[in-house]
């Protein structure tokens, strides 16, 4: 259990403009992660291992990436108990983002909007950070915390040019990572979502999966690469997604290769749940409790067009133990949270794990 309640550290931090909270945070992370003083967050990491994608993960509940773009927290988060984190999105050029204000509260719904567009120090400095993490010197072994990398395309790249910005971070990011985010869906990226579209994910997925045949053959390792979908989707968007992750994700016999998985949901554009709410029309994505059951929706429908065992992370709306089982009841094999962490702290994670440990054993 941590030496700092959350209870006392939350109205400090949400007494600040939330970007401000968010990187002061972040910074302190980062200066004490490798210090005694990381027992002020630090909490037991539940056992409660699984294999998804042919990867060994402690426990079923990670972090979702957006709250580390930069990869500079990665022991810092470990800590907290994570069976997995995931930094990230990184582009291949270093970005400032969306203009300021871009990042927005809503508490009386439990949830956030933000308009930040992927900002980030580019690749470069990402890979550095990542390569300085003592988890990932730790986990060598392939026992410990594992480590996701989301990589995405930057705001100057034509829509038409996104593959190239793809592959120039899969090549960078894939000797590091224990799995790797092809993020297609951010709201903050203009034209981004459309590579959700039948022939756009047909195009991007042939191209990725080409690249990896050569990256196995150059590092001798096999990694997943997972995707990322928005909940905004129709059912008939769903299935067209669903059919082509089964082309690249299964075998002759429809069963999963464990080269390929699927992370349901991003941010909503919804704001359904909201009206009313000061800063409810803001742009940008919504995420936190609204998102709980749009994100369900769509990993019940992905679980029953994929089958029993295809990959699936789902995240969107956990802010309670009870929003994690959820999400595994849905069919989700692996949760990942950030504004429950926000909201809730890092006690989530270990409830959350413990939570998901004793509805499996049931």
């Amino acid at each position: 259990m941590s030496l700092l309640p959350y209870a006392l550290t939350r109205p400090i931090l949400f007494g600040m403009d939330p970007e401000t909270a968010h990187e002061r945070t972040l910074d302190a992370l980062a200066r004490f992660q490798d210090s005694p003083l990381a027992c002020l967050w630090r909490e037991s990491r539940v056992d409660d291992p699984v294999t998804v994608a042919g990867v060994r993960f402690p426990n079923r509940v990670g972090l979702a990436a957006g709250l580390d773009k930069n990869a500079r927290c990665i022991d810092g988060l470990a800590a907290m108990g994570f069976g997995f984190v995931e930094v990230g999105t990184v582009t291949p050029k270093a970005q400032p983002g969306n203009p300021k204000p871009r990042m927005f509260r809503l508490p009386a719904a439990n949830a956030l909007i933000n308009r930040l567009g992927f900002n980030n120090e580019g690749l470069d400095a990402f890979l550095a950070n990542v390569q300085r993490s003592r988890s990932r010197q730790v986990a060598a072994d392939g026992q410990g915390m594992r480590l996701g990398l989301n990589i995405g395309k930057n705001a100057s790249t034509p829509i038409e040019n996104a593959t190239s910005d793809y592959l120039t971070c899969l090549e960078g990011v894939y000797p590091h990572a224990d799995y790797v985010t092809v993020n297609i869906s951010s709201p903050n990226t203009k034209n981004l979502r459309s590579l959700q579209g039948d022939e756009a994910l047909d195009a991007l997925l042939h191209a990725v999966s080409e690249r990896r045949e050569q990256l196995v053959q150059r590092t001798g390792r096999r990694i997943p690469v997972f995707l990322k979908i928005a909940p905004d989707l129709d059912d008939g968007q769903i299935a067209v997604i669903a059919g082509t992750l089964r082309r690249y994700g299964t075998d002759a016999d429809g069963a999963p290769t464990n080269n390929l998985g699927v992370i349901a949901t991003n941010t909503t554009l919804s704001r359904d749940a909201v009206q009313g709410l000061p800063y409810a029309e803001e742009a940008g994505g919504l995420s936190g409790a609204p998102v709980l059951e749009a994100s369900n929706r769509v990993i019940r429908a992905l679980r029953a067009a994929l089958g029993p065992r295809f990959p699936i992370i789902g995240v969107g709306g956990v802010m309670s133990a009870a929003d994690a089982v959820s999400k595994i009841d849905a069919g989700a094999d692996l949760v990942q949270i950030y504004t429950g962490l926000i909201y809730r702290g890092p006690a989530l994670v270990r409830e959350a794990a413990s939570a998901i440990k004793a509805a499996r054993a049931r």
